[in-house]
């Protein structure tokens, strides 16, 4: 019940002056102003007025009810705040994602970063293409249908996948990730970050479209790869801008991002990566 709940004076305040608006009876039904007719008395056994004084009280205690909620959770620590708890604590897992357009060269980035920074490498698109493979699997066929044309695997697809891999190297003792091709759209980061843990940063390798397509082009010619055409290349670079950039921009309003020009040769934008990763204290 309000009267035993104790509230904030101006919470009080605010729901007494909202219960006697609400409950205030029409003026001309106590109106001695004879100009409209002779004076009436209120009879409370109308149905108009019983309807009037239903609806009031009912309000009132509505938004009295949503006021008393907002204050205490205004009041509530964060740690009852955020009950949801990470599968990993960020002190123990470090995870940097890896993002830029196809073509970017983030794989070619991330493999010198394994052999010369003890990173694990966990390509996204590599772990759709296994389970895609794999027999048996129940989400081979979405994979296959969402690469072929360029779209973007629900995320709780990517996301088990994720964590299912970092937990299988976890137990082996590898405690930094270099997480590439992910986080693809908003719902992904937030419910990684969520879920699995808060990453430390993101390497974002900024590359002209024009570059992005010859690089892949010619990949295609050798790699097999479904989505190495011209078609499904168009499609990625509009998937991308439309999707990840602003994932991009997310985590750049956090001071989260070292952007990284990579239209240089592989040896020069290695050496750029270094250096913003040690700026980072990661050696």
């Amino acid at each position: 019940m309000l009267s035993r709940v104790k509230l904030a004076p101006q919470l009080s305040r605010q729901i007494g002056l909202l219960s006697r608006a609400s409950l205030r009876v029409p003026s001309r039904l106590n109106s001695t102003d004879n100009r409209e007719g002779p004076s009436e008395k209120l009879n409370l056994n109308s149905p108009y007025v019983n309807k009037t004084l239903v609806f009031g009280i009912i309000a009132a205690m509505a938004v009295g009810g949503y006021l008393i909620s907002q204050y205490h959770q205004s009041k509530a620590p964060e740690s009852i705040k955020e009950t949801a708890s990470t599968a990993f604590s960020p002190e123990d897992v470090k995870v940097i994602f890896v993002l830029g357009g196809p073509g970017s060269g983030k794989g070619t980035q991330c493999s010198k970063l394994v052999n010369e920074k003890g990173f694990v490498h966990l390509s996204a698109g590599d772990l759709l293409r296994a389970e895609q493979l794999r027999k048996g699997s129940e989400y081979g066929k979405l994979i296959a249908q969402c690469i072929k044309e360029g779209t973007i695997v629900p995320q709780e697809v990517t996301i088990a996948l994720l964590k299912n891999a970092i937990s299988s190297h976890v137990a082996k003792g590898d405690k930094r990730f270099l997480v590439d091709g992910f986080p693809r759209k908003m719902d992904q980061a937030l419910t990684f970050e969520n879920e699995i843990v808060k990453s430390a940063f993101t390497l974002f390798f900024e590359c002209p479209e024009l570059v992005m397509l010859e690089r892949l082009l010619e990949r295609g010619k050798t790699s097999g790869r479904t989505d190495d055409n011209i078609e499904s290349i168009k499609k990625r670079f509009r998937v991308f801008i439309d999707t990840s950039m602003p994932v991009v921009k997310h985590f750049d309003e956090q001071g989260k991002v070292i952007n990284v020009k990579c239209d240089e040769p592989v040896e020069i934008v290695t050496a750029h990566v270094k250096k913003a990763l040690e700026a980072k204290g990661i050696n």
